[in-house]
Formats: structure tokens, C-alpha cells, sequence
């Protein structure tokens, strides 16, 4: 299989026609500026139309679009923009709706050559539009084809839990700074703050003040009534007189003991709300991904967990558009890319142009197979043997999983091994 990527380039610009009326449209949040071009780039327009993000504005658009193309014996239109946030959304969908053509420049691409036109570092919407719309002529760009209802749903929904996921972790972190502030002798105690009887410890005397006067079977009572089910025994007693020993020779900071205890108790709500919140998406995701059938055949390999295949699914779309794991690499900003001119070669880094949150869980899900799946953790070794570093290693077997995914998509089928799997305990 081929991906020679000015082949594809080749055939983006024969697919614009001296017919065409290409259209470059710079995004923002309230309005936006176009501006038509012809096949080969020359501007159409002597002035350029800004018209608001509202449905009138869409349709403003429209007329003048039509306008101008029959001006100027234009029959068929190609409109450009670049997926700026969140906002280009509605329009694009709105243009297919009427049966207009949009595809996405890299907006990269439009900061690299905003000089080409003009010799000038000068910036403005109207001349954005004008770059945009070059950069369609010159086969720069990505078709845009919405996805089924579903996998807009499950981007939709992992978009949305990596939101509460950084908010988990933010009042994690509040809650660690406020330990090592008013009791850091508790994690001497507790290995894992967040632990059913640490946090049962934390909302019933959190500071060592309220500990210091009571017994263990005092605190062990503190903690059933925070609803524990096994707060005392041989291990609960122990615990109990360990975090008496600890709060009576504590360090801790305790001329704000009220203000501290009213802090904690908030940080603590508001933890166990985002918590409860991500239980649910769990819930949302497997839901969702039960009403897609290639969901089913990536759980077949043994240590892809809902998470990661919702955000393949979610991020990368249908994987059946795909041809091969490069695809999906490239997608993700996974694919080398190396600089070189002359006697002068660079270091070969992977190149981080694609979707973040894609990389992100495609790394995670290689580090999770490696542990728990027989055949990547077999070629994680082998490539160790053959010099290459675990970091090396890893990156490699992105790769790798990015065919076998793409692969058993491409056939239909699910993965098999021949290595014996590892029980799981």
C-alpha cells in the first residue's frame, strides 16, 4: 500500500475543476470573514464578506456564494476553513446540509503560508480567507465527512470526561497539599490518601487536634459511622493506633484548624462528586460502545479497556475509512518525521501534528497490553533484547497496534494468539 503523500496532493488539486469556485472561510467565535478564489487561486471577489455565526449569517453566505459563482460561470464550490475550536462545527454541517462541499485546512498551514501572497508577515481575517482558499487550490487539505450519530456521541462523551478527569486530578492535588499543610504524618500511615478508610479518616478528624484526645476504638467508631463495613479488626486497631501515634507527635501547621477543617471537607465533596460523575460516564461509554459493532472486535484483544477503545472510536472515527495502521498514526501525530538537508541529518522524533487525546490513549494502551497481553509483552522483550530502550520499545508497538487494529477492522476479524494469556487475579 502506498501513502505517497504528493500522489494524494496530486489527486486533492484534479479534483478542482475550472467549474469550481473555491472558498476560503476564516473561523471565530462571533463572525466570520470568506473569500472566493478560482481553480488557480485568483481571487473572485473585490471585497470579502463578513456575516455573524447565526443562521441568517449562514444563509447570507450562501447568496453571496451562488452570486458570485454565477458571475463568474462557477457551477460547482469547494469551501475551506480551518477547524478552529469548536466553532466551525455548525457551519460546516449547515453547508453540507445544502449540499456544499467543506474540507479543513491545517491551520498551521495557514500560519506557514500567510507570506506566500503578499511578502508580508501582516495578519487579518480577510487575508486568512484568502490563504485558506490558496491552500484548497493547492490540494492542501482533508475531506470532512461527519461521522455516524454514535461516534459523535462517544467523542462527544470522552471529550467531556477528560474534562472531570483534570478535575479529579486538580482536587487530588488540593487535597495532597492540604495533607502535607496541616497532618503530613498521615501518609506515613495511609500508602494512598484516596483509600476507603484514609478518606473515612479525612472527613472524621482530619486534623491531628481531634485525634490527639481520642482512643483506637474511638477512631475505629469514627469510622464505621462514616459507613465502613470492616473498620475495626486486627488491621483496623492497628491502623487506628498508628494514626494516634502519628497525630500526637505531628508537625503539622494548627493555628487555622477551623478554616482548615471547613477546606477539607469541601475538597472532599467535591472529589467524591467528580468521582461519581466519572462512574457514570463509565456507564454512558459502555452503553454507547454497545450499539457499534467494531467495538466487539477491538475487546477481543486481551487489555483494550472501554476507555481506550471509546476514545479510538470517539477520536479516530469508524475505523473502516482507514487502510492501514499509518493512517491512524498520522491521525494521532504518531508518525515520524525527521529533518535532513545535505550532510546534515536530525534526530527522528515522532511529529505531535494530530489529535492529542488519540496519542495520549494510544501510548496508554500500549503500556497497559505490555503488562497484561501475552504478545506484546513477548515483543516488548524481544525489543529489549535487540537493543532498543523501553521508551523505544513502546513507541514501536504503537505501531504495531495501530495495524493489528486497523487490520482486524480492514478483515472482520478478531484477535488471536498463539502465546498463552495471562490470568488475571
Amino acid at each position: 500500500m502506498n501513502f505517497n503523500r504528493n500522489e494524494k496532493t496530486n489527486q486533492r488539486i484534479d479534483r478542482i475543476t475550472p467549474q469550481h469556485a473555491v472558498v476560503g472561510i476564516d473561523i471565530a467565535k462571533d463572525s466570520h470573514v470568506a473569500q472566493i478564489a478560482d481553480f488557480r487561486g485568483r481571487i473572485l471577489t473585490q471585497r470579502p464578506l463578513s456575516f455573524p455565526n447565526t443562521e441568517a449569517g449562514f444563509k447570507r453566505l450562501l447568496q453571496w456564494i451562488q452570486k458570485a459563482g454565477g458571475e463568474n460561470g462557477k457551477t460547482a464550490f469547494l469551501v475551506g476553513m480551518e477547524p478552529t475550536g469548536h466553532y466551525w462545527h455548525n457551519l460546516a454541517d449547515w453547508l453540507l446540509e445544502q449540499g456544499i462541499e467543506v474540507v479543513l485546512v491545517n491551520p498551521m498551514a495557514t500560519h506557514r503560508n500567510k507570506e506566500n501572497r503578499d511578502n508580508s508577515p501582516s495578519k487579518n481575517d480577510a487575508k486568512d480567507a484568502v490563504v485558506i482558499a490558496d491552500l484548497v487550490c493547492r490540494g492542501c487539505y482533508t475531506e470532512y465527512a461527519p461521522q455516524a450519530p454514535v461516534f459523535d456521541q462517544i467523542k462527544t462523551a470522552m471529550g467531556a470526561r477528560e474534562y472531570w478527569v483534570e478535575q479529579s486530578i486538580s482536587l487530588g492535588n488540593r487535597i495532597v497539599r492540604w495533607i502535607d499543610l496541616y497532618f503530613p504524618e498521615f501518609r506515613s500511615v495511609f500508602k494512598e490518601w484516596h483509600g476507603d478508610r484514609a478518606i473515612a479518616t479525612l472527613k472524621a478528624f482530619a486534623l491531628p487536634a481531634a485525634l490527639r484526645p481520642l482512643t483506637a476504638e474511638a477512631v475505629v467508631a469514627g469510622w464505621r459511622e462514616q459507613g465502613m463495613r470492616r473498620a475495626g479488626g486486627v488491621s483496623g486497631k492497628a491502623k487506628a493506633v498508628a494514626l494516634l501515634h502519628a497525630a500526637a507527635c505531628s508537625i503539622g501547621k494548627s493555628n487555622t484548624d477551623d478554616a482548615a477543617g471547613r477546606d477539607i471537607l469541601r475538597l472532599l465533596a467535591m472529589y467524591e462528586a467528580a468521582q461519581r460523575i466519572l462512574e457514570e460516564m463509565q456507564q454512558e461509554l459502555e452503553a454507547l460502545l454497545a450499539q457499534v459493532p467494531l467495538a466487539k472486535q477491538l475487546r477481543s484483544l486481551h487489555g483494550l479497556g472501554t476507555i481506550t477503545i471509546a476514545c479510538l472510536l470517539g477520536c479516530a472515527g469508524d475505523l473502516r475509512r482507514y487502510n492501514h495502521g499509518q493512517q491512524l498514526l498520522r491521525r494521532a501525530g504518531l508518525n515520524l518525521a525527521e529533518r535532513r538537508s545535505g550532510k546534515y541529518k536530525g534526530q527522528i522524533k515522532i511529529s505531535k501534528r494530530g489529535d492529542s487525546m488519540l496519542r495520549k490513549y494510544l501510548y496508554l494502551a500500549v503500556i497497559g497490553l505490555v503488562g497484561q497481553q501475552a504478545d506484546f509483552k513477548h515483543w516488548h522483550a524481544c525489543n529489549q533484547q535487540r537493543g532498543l530502550s523501553k521508551m523505544a520499545s513502546i513507541h514501536k508497538l504503537i505501531g504495531k497496534l495501530a495495524r493489528i487494529v486497523i487490520g482486524m477492522v480492514q478483515r472482520g476479524e478478531t484477535y488471536w494468539s498463539t502465546l498463552p494469556q495471562p490470568s488475571v487475579a
